[in-house]
């Protein structure tokens, strides 16, 4: 009874994790996958229909499913009331009660984080906090009508371009107020979630985990204020000090390692074959011990940007360690050239 109890919670938690993307031939994709009946699957998919978690239309073969939402919640904040982060998330806490440790952890982390920043930083008057939760992850969006980040960023650090700005976000340690914050609660909020998303300007970001580029596409239709997405799934392992561990080191667990996808110094189709990109790359890396420099997506390197960052910086900084990875052939041979030389 026991064995038979656990294989039909492993039937459940597939059908949710499943779901979105086999709306259709859900009972056919699970029965393959547990080499069962398909009489075994409905019967568990009818079991989730009358706990409400999932929602069914139609009948018999033009029966889909989708997940039903189980909290939806949404809720606009006046920043000129004096408003602090903490309150925002005690008003979301009793969503995530019976979460996880790990899982409330993160989202504790993420909203105090992205919430400040709205406050601190947004140069708006509100902002509005929405919660959209399922049996299989929380989606939640934070939206002001401030200033727009990207632009923020561009005028601080005085870059020609509002997509320049995306990718020093990407490097992580970027703050507009460093005597109040230390630029680390994106860099480390993007790379907890499965999907991290800000849409701000005529610019859209999206960092997705375990994915080896981030995506900035521009947008005809710009937008004001900033928008932030995100979004977890609700039995996920990750552990938010694992994400700390992962880019700290040192007595004094120090931000020391980044991670800088190569592929956001150049926009559309432009190859990355000049001394200007290499270095708009490289502002503010020096800042890291460890730089890995993620070449996924970039087929083809010039030798004034390969020399300027491989032989150029390396001298100039020799106590931070370039890491190139994910490299093609064409940009490996291109930078063993200029070490070489």
């Amino acid at each position: 009874m026991q064995r038979i109890r656990t294989e039909g919670e492993k039937i459940r938690r597939f059908i949710v994790e499943n779901l979105e993307a086999h709306p259709r031939d859900i009972a056919r994709v699970g029965a393959s996958h547990f080499r069962v009946s398909r009489q075994a699957i409905n019967q568990q998919l009818r079991n989730l229909a009358r706990e409400g978690a999932i929602e069914t239309r139609g009948k018999t073969s033009a029966r889909t499913y989708r997940l039903a939402p189980l909290a939806e919640w949404t809720r606009p904040y006046l920043i000129a009331t004096g408003l602090s982060e903490d309150v925002v998330w005690r008003d979301l806490a009793p969503f995530f009660a019976q979460a996880r440790e790990n899982v409330r952890r993160i989202w504790q982390y993420a909203v105090t984080e992205m919430v400040n920043n709205v406050i601190d930083h947004s140069d708006g008057t509100a902002f509005t906090v929405s919660l959209h939760k399922t049996a299989a992850s929380t989606r939640l969006s934070i939206d002001d009508d401030g200033v727009g980040i990207f632009r923020k960023i561009q005028a601080a650090l005085g870059l020609l371009d509002e997509r320049h700005s995306v990718l020093e976000l990407a490097k992580g340690k970027l703050t507009t107020d460093p005597s109040r914050h230390s630029g680390e609660g994106i860099f480390f909020t993007s790379r907890s979630f499965d999907a991290f998303e800000i849409l701000s300007g005529g610019v859209y970001f999206s960092h997705a985990f375990g994915e080896k580029e981030d995506w900035i596409l521009e947008r005809s239709d710009a937008s004001n204020g900033t928008a932030v997405f995100m979004r977890l799934d609700n039995h996920t392992p990750r552990r938010l000090t694992a994400i700390f561990e992962e880019y700290t080191s040192g007595e004094d667990f120090g931000f020391t390692r980044t991670v800088v996808p190569v592929k956001l110094a150049s926009y559309g189709d432009d190859n990355l074959v000049s001394r200007s990109q290499a270095r708009r790359l490289l502002t503010r890396v020096d800042r890291f011990r460890v730089v890995v420099l993620d070449f996924q997506a970039v087929a083809f390197i010039g030798q004034a940007f390969a020399d300027e960052i491989f032989r150029v910086f390396v001298a100039e900084f020799p106590g931070v360690e370039l890491m190139p990875v994910n490299t093609e052939a064409a940009v490996a041979q291109m930078i063993s050239r200029v070490t070489a030389g």
